[in-house]
C-alpha cells in the first residue's frame, strides 16, 4: 500500500476552537471547515460528529485549537 492510498486525510474533519466566554463557557465545533454548533463537553463534540455521519474511533482525528481551557465532560 502506498501513502496515496491511505484512508487518512491531511486536514482534520473536526476542529474544536478555543474557549468562548459564556455561562457555561463553550467551544465552537467545525466540521469540514464549517461551524456547526457550540459544545460544552466532549460528548457534545461526539454527538455532533455522529449527526454529520462521522464515527470517531481515534481522538487524534479531532483537533483542538488553542487549548486554553478544558473541554469538560458533563456529569
Amino acid at each position: 500500500m502506498t501513502e496515496s492510498a491511505s484512508p487518512r486525510t491531511s486536514t482534520p474533519r473536526i476542529t474544536v476552537l478555543g474557549v468562548q466566554p459564556g455561562d457555561p463557557p463553550f467551544r465552537l465545533v467545525e466540521i469540514d471547515g464549517e461551524v456547526v454548533r457550540a459544545a460544552v463537553s466532549i460528548t457534545d463534540v461526539l454527538f455532533t460528529a455522529a449527526a454529520a455521519g462521522i464515527t470517531v474511533h481515534d481522538p487524534s482525528f479531532v483537533v483542538t485549537v488553542r487549548a486554553d481551557g478544558p473541554l469538560v465532560e458533563a456529569g
